[in-house]
């Protein structure tokens, strides 16, 4: 197999070095970007003056005939090229003749490997915007279909108080907002072109960088050689901001995993996202869920991979940098599934309305309310802190209803207190006195309902 840096060798290379250092079985992700960087090189070149353009003209004609062939399927790498970068190069003579060893002119692998990747980065924060704004539509329709349902909210998995199960939702679409926000900032910082750095160093030919910034859409041209070859910052910030993406969504796993326990009994996740047992007829497990969990544990390998490659490296390309890819690709695809899936998973969730209902009565949930009952009639926080934990104490934890105790017995723990006290303990007052800006205050909760999903569908 001919390569582009063999002739300074008097020997071929092992097949056992070239089986380790052969790319092309991950890389050919690239093709697609490899030709359209290659079609804006040979532009430049052609405008340039740098090669004829009759030549130029030549090697973009054939590039675009490859790249019809890559969008169309028909395109099948290699196995035995180096890396998908020389088997496009060997494809282009082929399709050309000579004309086509001159498309490598005024630049290096380094540059070419950097702009592939970067494109391919920006196609894929583009597709991770969109898979995300698609779960958060799937979850804000899922809490508009179930508006008026009350769920017991927790603090150490503890019941704590009464919410609204869309106010709930509504935590996870601010999650998913933030990733969309790490991300475009993400795409912000890879929007920077690195071709015709060359090597490290640059080139004394007549090349004119912007043209190909602007032929390639990119916002702007990187300023350093040295820094555009060696710098795969971006790569590290799309795998973190990635690992947030499979942080949350294993969060969201973990409640939807319990609430479908018989022990919560909350959710039916659907059939289609569950499995059974292969002994026990009766179990419906949600492995998907589950799998989700346990996923987002690969994608936080891959970012201590990425770290791990790059914290001993030396100005300014090292070999090591080829192994950037299979963590990239990995965690890319990967995401892109997960919330894919979990968008359908959302689609699909019933809601145990009758179960639910049973379990948001206990009046431990509404100690919080009673306690601001007394603080607006007066008293501090502490002593009507303390005065609920006697009540507590005394009543709950002996299975006696505050709401059952006479005016005279309320009175005997705070003078305040009268008979309009039990109103309180209910949850659709509970969740209707909350006032606070972003609060479970269902009149609020249906306002930023409405307004995400104007937002969203946009």
């Amino acid at each position: 197999m001919s390569k582009l840096w063999g002739a300074r060798f008097d020997k071929k290379s092992h097949p056992l070095a070239d089986q380790f250092t052969f790319s092309i079985s991950y890389d050919y992700r690239l093709a697609k970007y490899d030709v359209i960087g290659s079609i804006a090189h040979a532009q430049m070149l052609g405008k340039q003056g740098i090669i004829p353009k009759s030549d130029a003209t030549k090697i973009v004609a054939g590039l675009k005939k490859l790249l019809a062939q890559i969008k169309s399927g028909k395109f099948k790498y290699d196995p035995k090229a180096e890396d998908i970068h020389t088997d496009i190069q060997n494809r282009l003579k082929g399709l050309i003749g000579k004309p086509a060893d001159k498309l490598h002119t005024a630049r290096s692998r380094n540059d070419q490997v950097v702009l592939d990747v970067k494109l391919y980065c920006l196609d894929e924060i583009n597709g991770l915007l969109v898979a995300i704004t698609g779960l958060q539509k799937a979850i804000v329709g899922f809490g508009k279909k179930n508006q008026e349902v009350i769920i017991p909210g927790y603090t150490h998995l503890q019941a704590a108080q009464v919410v609204l199960l869309a106010h709930h939702m509504l935590a996870y679409v601010e999650m998913l907002e933030r990733d969309k926000t790490r991300l475009q900032g993400c795409f912000m910082r890879t929007d920077v072109t690195p071709l015709g750095s060359c090597a490290l160093s640059g080139t004394s030919l007549k090349t004119d960088r912007d043209y190909i910034t602007k032929l390639l859409g990119f916002a702007q041209t990187a300023v350093n050689s040295m820094d555009a070859v060696s710098d795969r910052d971006f790569i590290v910030e799309l795998i973190a901001d990635c690992s947030m993406v499979a942080m949350h969504l294993s969060r969201m796993s973990e409640d939807l995993i319990l609430w479908a326990t018989k022990e919560f009994d909350f959710i039916d996740i659907d059939a289609s996202f569950c499995t059974g047992s292969s002994i026990m007829p009766h179990k419906k497990n949600p492995d998907v869920l589950e799998l989700m969990r346990g996923t987002s544990g690969k994608i936080f390998g891959h970012l201590t991979e990425i770290l791990v490659l790059l914290k001993g490296l030396p100005l300014a390309y090292n070999r090591d940098l080829q192994l950037d890819k299979p963590p990239l690709f990995d965690t890319a695809e990967t995401t892109q599934n997960m919330l894919s899936v979990m968008a359908e998973l959302f689609a699909n969730l019933k809601v145990k309305k009758d179960k639910v209902a049973k379990r948001i009565h206990d009046e431990s949930f509404f100690t919080v309310d009673v306690m601001e009952y007394l603080i607006k009639k007066g008293a501090s926080h502490r002593d009507a802190h303390d005065v609920l934990g006697k009540m507590v104490k005394e009543c709950l934890d002996k299975g006696i209803a505050l709401s059952s105790l006479s005016t005279v017995r309320l009175k005997s723990y705070h003078p305040y207190f009268a008979e309009d006290v039990k109103k309180l303990f209910n949850p659709q007052t509970s969740v209707k006195i909350k006032i606070s800006l972003g609060s479970t205050n269902p009149n609020l909760v249906a306002q930023q309902l409405q307004q995400w999903s104007k937002k969203l569908h946009a």
